[in-house]
């Protein structure tokens, strides 16, 4: 059955089958990949069976509270495999699941999965199950490891990620820790293999006029899953919210300084240090100056509520589609933990599998189209939010300093876009030149940490 998956979502988008009709399969083993209008969301098995039958194919939506996949348990799969092939083959009833009456022919599919079936049990006995969460599991599948060589440092030998992690550190450091009679066969390797790569990149570049007409052709695609909610809540966010826009610029010239010194010793500790965490800090500091910033009006608009954490989203441009993450409670992290925050979610969402609690609760918003190109851009305010800023990019610009001499400055553009319903141009003014002030003065914003 598929679960109901919480925020109203009434149907999802079945993205991919992770096993195949009369496969068998773990207890917490990943079965199939749905696509909410938020995320992608893993369905996983909640004990070790067969897989009986499909009842949606990839590309179809399925809708909550409906039997997505049909199902036999280890036992009742063992005490089916004795039964005749010409038998009618019932799935029993469970909560996933409904009974179903399948075909003469999928019974006869099923058989040969019946003695698979009995293999791999056989072969599962010998080998006691360890435990391992489904992201666990996903990984270990995408390396193609076995989690048997892995010690679990778990409770109950549980296999975490840092385990598995430190195995393939450890598979990286063997391979590389290479004699010295080898060395000039891994050169040589290298050479080679650079030589091919430079020639299959020459060929892909040289298309014949057949391929490049074959590019471009009139079709018709859905329009689903994240693309669609997108789409509908942009014209939803610019007809009901009456913009307004405000435009600055900032001289990060101290910010990068003090970042290129931080940046070696923070990514010893395996984080990368962007100038995202930063942006945020100053953004949060801010906000307690002026908390309107970080409030929403209510449904009825009647009121303005003030919300009592600074959530703060950025964009990022998914396979999936938009997508909007948030860090939480930036006002109460250091810059190290926006850090790790900001990577552990941009990693998330551009594999389209971001947790829905990180979706959630967002109170301003930071799109950082610079990271593309282009100077300046006029944001849409991502609803029930009040105010979002777009990042342009970063140039190396003349300006005049204190004594009237020319000197070369980091300048980035950025443009907020506010509710005029209870943002005036007084107040995101302020707030935006608070907010700049700390940037450009990143040893003040040391002073308002607490």
């Amino acid at each position: 059955m598929l679960p109901d998956i919480g925020e109203g979502i009434v149907e999802c988008e079945v993205v991919t089958w992770h096993v195949a009709e009369g496969d068998t399969v773990e207890e917490d083993q990943t079965i199939v990949d749905v696509m909410t209008d938020k995320a992608l969301v893993e369905i996983t098995a909640s004990e070790p069976g067969r897989i009986v039958r499909f009842h949606y194919a990839q590309g179809e939506n399925a809708r909550v509270h409906t039997p997505l996949y049909a199902y036999v348990p280890d036992e009742e799969a063992e005490a089916e495999s004795a039964e005749s092939t010409e038998s009618d083959v019932t799935a029993p009833e469970h909560k996933q699941v409904q009974p179903e009456r399948l075909s003469e022919n999928r019974q006869k599919g099923d058989d040969k999965s019946d003695k698979k079936s009995k293999q791999d049990g056989r072969h599962e006995e010998s080998r006691p199950r360890i435990p391992a969460t489904p992201a666990v599991r996903r990984l270990l599948r995408e390396h193609q490891l076995d989690i048997q060589a892995i010690a679990g440092s778990g409770r109950n030998g549980r296999v975490l990620k840092e385990d598995v992690l430190a195995y393939l550190k450890q598979s990286e450091a063997r391979e590389i820790d290479v004699t010295p009679d080898d060395s000039h066969k891994v050169g040589a390797a290298a050479e080679t293999d650079k030589a091919a790569a430079e020639a299959c990149a020459v060929a892909s570049d040289v298309a014949s006029d057949e391929e490049r007409s074959s590019r471009l052709e009139s079709k018709a695609v859905p329009l689903k899953g994240v693309a669609a909610v997108m789409a509908k809540r942009m014209v939803q966010a610019s007809t009901q919210i009456p913009h307004f826009h405000y435009g600055d610029e900032l001289d990060i010239t101290d910010l990068l300084v003090l970042r290129s010194r931080l940046k070696v010793r923070v990514e010893q500790q395996g984080i990368r240090l962007t100038l995202m965490p930063f942006i945020m800090k100053a953004m949060a500091l801010a906000v307690i100056e002026e908390p309107i910033l970080n409030a929403r009006l209510s449904e009825d608009e009647s009121e303005i509520l003030y919300q009592g954490a600074c959530n703060i989203g950025m964009a990022v441009d998914s396979a999936s589609g938009l997508m909007v993450p948030n860090v939480k409670g930036v006002e109460r992290l250091s810059i190290l933990e926006i850090a790790r925050e900001v990577g552990r979610l941009t990693e998330a969402a551009r594999s389209g599998r971001v947790a829905q609690a990180d979706l959630k609760g967002g109170t301003l918003s930071i799109s950082n189209i610079g990271a593309l190109g282009g100077t300046y851009a006029a944001p849409i305010i991502n609803q029930p939010e009040v105010a979002i800023v777009a990042l342009g990019r970063t140039q190396r610009l003349p300006r005049f300093d204190g004594e009237g001499n020319v000197c070369a400055r980091d300048i980035m553009t950025i443009t907020w876009a506010g509710d005029h319903r209870i943002i005036d141009g007084g107040t995101i003014a302020r707030f935006s030149n608070l907010w700049k002030h700390y940037l450009e003065h990143p040893d003040e914003m040391l002073l308002s940490l607490s």
